[in-house]
């Protein structure tokens, strides 16, 4: 099997929270299992994520682990482009968070959208822990550690990647700098001419100290107006402008991916929380039950009430399985009242079933061999820790921490 087409890292991961259904596998691991093709590509099993909600009950986290492990190979991720590996299993994750913990502000972490979100949610339990409120900075830690360049992502996710360029900025702003960066600066700031030093130096502060974008914009472009200054020294102020010297840990960017809607039995989004899931290993008599009553459109009272498909859930399903010509039929036919809903979700219960079990099929084959899934993530932990490892001697360094 040949190999990433391009060497650009990604980086991203999953919680072991219990059996993985057909959300998981349309919001996250089909676009994985394209990405591993196109980069080079880190999936981690998050097991100390779990923990910062799951935390009272750890009985089953080892079983959840591994069952997700056969879960990813099953689904169709292939050892031999990607790296797979557990988290708790590469230490230098707990390391950089450590490290990045001494210089985080405490408002960062407090105002990321699902700090709050979460704690309503799971208002049942005890989230006040510091765990949790840093759980964020781990998972900037988790993307750091591998210098990734992309972290996939879909948009009520941004805030993640965005905190985690905001910790590189600020680490590469402490210690990124090579030596006697100010004076270096300075004199750079000098050979601007003096109003353009004291207005470059205006700018500065106004964008570090107040955010303001067009202050960047401004002291970029007097900058590169500049015909005086050298390369080196054209460098060093767009450095000092965004607070940065040498970018020992680049700052990821979020790669958007699309999310598609996978509605549950009930008609909300499908999660274990609500018991409404499809499991993606799930017996077919037990999906063609789930299927047969799953809600419709609720205005189809009797079978010959015309309905809307952009009203019911089973359409949500069709548009991540039907061709077009069996999407123009449900359209038509439920419009005009000529199916009824069984009728309507015929073809579609025979592409999930056929789906699922053949994941089902190839997950029995790997259960059916443990040893063979330990080796391959613990060949996966070893080429992980190879990578964390060569990012931590850096950072170490920076931090001149790095004794002898």
């Amino acid at each position: 099997m040949s190999g990433p087409v391009q060497n650009r890292r990604v980086l991203s991961g999953m919680r072991p929270t219990g059996e993985l259904h057909l959300g998981n596998y349309h919001g996250a691991l089909k676009n994985w299992i394209e990405l591993q093709y196109q980069f080079e590509c880190y999936f981690f099993i998050a097991d100390w994520h779990a923990l910062t909600t799951g935390y009272a009950d750890t009985s089953r986290l080892e079983e959840h682990v591994w069952s997700m492990a056969i879960d990813w190979l099953a689904a169709g991720l292939n050892p031999s482009v990607a790296t797979l590996f557990i988290q708790s299993k590469v230490p230098e994750h707990a390391e950089l968070h450590l490290l990045l913990s001494m210089i985080t502000p405490l408002g960062w972490l407090e105002r990321v959208p699902s700090y709050k979100d979460q704690q309503e949610q799971l208002a049942d339990r005890d989230l006040g822990t510091y765990g949790f409120l840093g759980y964020p900075l781990l998972q900037s830690a988790d993307i750091l550690l591998y210098r990734a360049e992309f972290v996939p992502v879909g948009e009520d996710q941004v805030a993640h990647v965005e905190i985690t360029r905001e910790v590189a900025r600020r680490f590469n702003h402490i210690y990124g700098r090579e030596a006697e960066f100010e004076q270096k600066v300075e004199k750079a700031i000098k050979s601007l001419g003096s109003r353009n030093a004291a207005l470059y130096r205006s700018l500065r502060k106004e964008f570090q100290e107040k955010g303001v974008t067009e202050a960047l914009a401004k002291a970029r472009a007097l900058v590169e107006s500049n015909a005086r200054l050298t390369v080196a020294d054209r460098d060093r102020l767009f450095g000092f402008l965004e607070g940065t010297g040498i970018a020992i840990l680049p700052e990821p960017d979020a790669l958007l991916t699309a999310t598609p809607k996978v509605p549950g039995l009930d008609g909300r989004k499908m999660s274990k929380s609500y018991g409404n899931t499809i499991g993606l290993r799930e017996d077919a008599d037990s999906i063609v039950r789930k299927l047969k009553t799953m809600q419709t459109d609720p205005a189809r009272v009797r079978r010959s009430d015309p309905g809307d498909p952009d009203k019911c859930p089973v359409w949500d399903l069709h548009k991540l399985y039907s061709s077009e010509e069996t999407r123009a039929w449900v359209q038509s036919g439920c419009r005009s009242a000529a199916i009824g809903c069984l009728e309507c979700k015929a073809p579609l219960i025979e592409k999930i079933v056929a789906e699922v079990s053949a994941i089902s099929k190839r997950a029995a084959e790997f259960e059916e061999n443990p040893e063979l899934v330990r080796g391959i993530i613990a060949e996966g932990c070893e080429r992980a820790r190879a990578a964390a490892r060569d990012t931590l001697d850096a950072v170490r360094q920076a931090m001149a921490m790095n004794y002898r």
